[in-house]
């Protein structure tokens, strides 16, 4: 059996399927077009896409933050509850649950 009478290289044996098959290697592995490479780009836009969409969602939360920091009442809430300030003659008391402590080296 040699290799003309192979029956799985005789369709390589006509040149337009030889040069078709060349062509498609040609385009997918090594043209500056090649489908590896559109795939990787195609990651990419997703993966931009997907940061696109949180920092979209960022800086509707910030906005919100601004709009609240924007009144009194929202500035006020804040200086509470973040810097524990406090009016003139009012006493601020800071109640910790025992879960919600955690433990340090010191502590131990």
């Amino acid at each position: 059996m040699g290799i003309k009478n192979n029956k799985y290289l005789k369709p390589f044996r006509n040149i337009f399927v030889l040069i078709l098959v060349v062509f498609a290697v040609w385009m997918i592995f090594f043209d500056a077009n090649s489908f590896l490479i559109h795939y990787e780009l195609n990651s990419d836009i997703n993966e931009l896409e997907n940061e696109k969409e949180y920092y979209q969602n960022e800086i509707n939360k910030d906005k919100k933050a601004i709009k609240e920091l924007s009144t009194e009442e929202g500035v006020e809430k804040l200086a509470r509850e973040t810097y524990y300030m406090k009016r003139e003659n009012e006493e601020i008391y800071i109640i910790e649950y025992q879960d919600s402590l955690v433990k340090t080296k010191h502590d131990e």
